[in-house]
């Protein structure tokens, strides 16, 4: 497992998990495998639509921001490690430049079916796992029932849900088969209508707020 640290200890007792892949950026498909993956170079890193103006308003709302994402491509032979760490640092400098400030970026490289040895396990911080969400609310003291978890998988929301935060599912095309099988408290069409939903609870609290 890898983490990131982004951000200096504040009094900021709240927070927004994040997934990466079909929640901040898009998936890029695999010819080889038929499937949507993660990006394997730096190139192919592409931000969806408003995913930098959501990202301010969740900081201007006082949250923290944690990057929690799997990313076993290594240990299933299909990149290297080397261009792993250069998409997030893409990434971090994507956000550096539009003055976003995440606290974490955690990533989980394992995976048990994997073929590098050293990588493929079954660990405790691959989602659904909650290892990363239970590290930084020790280390940060975050409340986690005023903490959210927003992913396009049933694995987020079932490692959000185990943690205490509350849930939001991206609904995605790239994730067909990987859904179905959570229970999520609300369901978005972008990380943009996530934080409308989040902005909503904040500001109705007691009542019932529907996506």
């Amino acid at each position: 497992m890898k983490n990131y640290s982004g951000a200096n200890k504040n009094k900021i007792n709240k927070a927004v998990f994040l997934d990466r892949d079909g929640v901040i950026n898009y998936p890029v498909f695999n010819s080889r495998t038929n499937e949507y993956e993660a990006p394997h170079k730096k190139e192919d890193l592409k931000l969806f639509p408003e995913v930098i103006e959501a990202l301010k308003s969740l900081l201007e709302m006082s949250y923290r921001l944690f990057l929690v994402s799997n990313q076993p491509d290594y240990a299933k032979g299909k990149t290297s490690m080397e261009n792993l760490y250069e998409v997030h640092k893409r990434l971090k400098e994507l956000f550096e430049k539009n003055n976003i400030s995440f606290t974490e970026y955690y990533y989980c490289y394992h995976h048990p079916q994997g073929i590098i040895t050293e990588y493929s396990f079954k660990c405790q911080c691959r989602k659904p796992g909650n290892l990363f969400l239970k590290q930084a609310e020790s280390k940060y003291g975050l409340n986690m029932s005023n903490s959210w978890m927003v992913g396009d998988r049933d694995a987020d929301i079932n490692c959000g849900q185990s943690a205490g935060v509350k849930t939001i599912l991206i609904k995605q095309p790239y994730s067909d088969g990987k859904t179905g099988q959570s229970n999520p408290e609300f369901s978005a069409n972008s990380l943009k209508d996530a934080v409308e939903i989040i902005k909503s609870t904040l500001n109705n609290r007691g009542k019932n707020v529907t996506s």
